[in-house]
């Protein structure tokens, strides 16, 4: 025994004989069978019969074993060793794109079979790896790919979700529809082809994350009206931002709506992009110029920062938007969001009045701080109507129309950039300045 075990041992490319491999396969030492189990050149029988070793090194050693024939792998899809079932998945997957239509028909069910019992299997290890594997192979069992996108694990799911060509249209929605996970959302958004149909079910999910990952996604087919509807939003969504900017084929009226918000390094992006259409370029140009404070070419100096306003100019916003305002806010309907909306509409005598109204501060005011282009002020105010800081950054630069260098930005902690007794000194500041303005006008 011991110049066999030798001949095995120091020599493995010297032939056994069937009696030899037998009597090997039931030696008392674990290694010697390990070793026979790694051989190339043992009849299928003997390494059908190592796969029912109790030495889980053993088992490991016949799945690694190119010799190993199909049929043992069935033996091994229920292994009680968590590491066999999964060095068998990640086999198994490799040994996936060789299920061709010639194959065998017993071997095919086989492997197919085993394929079925590891993406059923009790780890998520297992099940992990065997998605690995399948992740990118066209000829994966359907059934086994949908079960593996179906996976509760996040980590199973995710890899076939990304890469899997075997999953349809219908496949992606369903998913989409049942299993609203933000990270499942992601993966479905990276796809190398997100269709129109998927991107707008995507869309419609309002997951921050899904949503940036497919507006980053340069093949994915967004339909005009999708985009529109995500940049009426995108100025609650800072991730948004940069793919939005560096989205191809950007039409007109996207690109000039990005460069009213956007911050000043993507302002800078989206200007010096060389596939804007020539009136476009010209618009984002001119946004440019005033959010930076400088006249574009025809326009007049916007007026300078101060409370040096004309009285007349201290208009009240018009009874109708203030009684809209006040019947909103009646019934709880103006909210923060009904502001941002607005906002971005460009419709800025209602914002006017909603600021006037949930702050209760004279409509006058509120016009006052505006028109000053006081970041201080129109900071004071938002803090007043009790809006996020977030929301006060908007109404710096699109309503008092301050350069974006000059914006007062919410602190570390998400808080707003002044005390509340220097906001309330902002208020007091203008409410004088209108009050003595009215006077003014009636001595006149």
């Amino acid at each position: 025994m011991n110049s066999l075990i030798r001949r095995l041992l120091g020599h493995p490319e010297t032939a056994l004989s069937y009696e030899e491999a037998r009597e090997l396969a039931r030696h008392e030492d674990p290694d010697v069978r390990r070793e026979l189990a790694e051989r190339t050149d043992i009849v299928p029988e003997i390494l059908y019969y190592l796969a029912e070793d109790p030495d889980p090194r053993v088992r490991r050693a016949i799945i690694a074993n190119a010799a190993t024939p199909p049929l043992a792998h069935l033996l091994l899809a229920n292994d009680d060793d968590e590491d066999v079932r999964c060095d068998l998945a990640a086999k198994i997957g490799r040994l996936a794109p060789q299920l061709s239509e010639n194959e065998q028909g017993r071997v095919k069910a086989a492997i197919l079979e085993v394929l079925e019992d590891l993406a059923r299997d009790q780890i998520p290890r297992v099940r992990q790896i065997l998605s690995e594997a399948l992740k990118d192979v066209a000829m994966a069992p359907a059934a086994v790919i949908r079960q593996l996108a179906r996976d509760v694990e996040v980590a199973v799911a995710t890899p076939v979700l990304e890469f899997s060509p075997v999953l349809t249209d219908e496949d992606l929605l369903e998913i989409i529809a049942s299993s609203p996970v933000s990270a499942k959302l992601t993966a479905i958004s990276r796809r190398r082809l997100v269709t129109a149909q998927v991107a707008d079910a995507i869309a419609d999910s309002d997951d921050e994350a899904a949503i940036a990952a497919l507006l980053g996604n340069g093949s994915a087919q967004i339909r005009e009206e999708t985009l529109d509807r995500l940049i009426d939003i995108a100025p609650r969504h800072p991730a948004w931002h940069e793919p939005l900017v560096r989205r191809p084929a950007l039409h007109l009226d996207a690109a000039v709506r990005l460069a009213r918000f956007v911050a000043d390094n993507l302002i800078l992006v989206l200007q010096q992009r060389d596939d804007l259409p020539p009136e476009a370029a010209r618009e984002v140009a001119r946004v440019v110029h005033r959010r930076l404070g400088e006249p574009a070419a025809g326009e007049r100096p916007a007026p300078r920062p101060g409370l040096d306003v004309a009285v007349t100019d201290w208009h009240r916003p018009s009874r109708q938007a203030l009684e809209r305002a006040s019947f909103m806010a009646a019934r709880g309907l103006l909210t923060e969001k009904v502001i941002e909306d607005a906002l971005f509409a460009a419709d800025e005598e209602f914002v006017t009045a909603a600021l006037s109204v949930l702050g209760g501060l004279p409509p006058e005011v509120v016009s006052a701080a505006i028109l000053s282009s006081s970041p201080q002020g129109i900071l004071a105010i938002a803090w007043k109507a009790k809006l996020t800081p977030q929301t006060a950054v908007h109404l710096q630069a699109q309503l008092g129309r301050i350069a974006p260098a000059a914006i007062l930005r919410p602190t570390r902690v998400n808080g707003y950039a002044l005390k509340p007794d220097e906001l309330e000194w902002q208020l007091d500041l203008f409410r004088k300045a209108v009050s003595e303005g009215r006077g003014a006008a009636a001595g006149a």
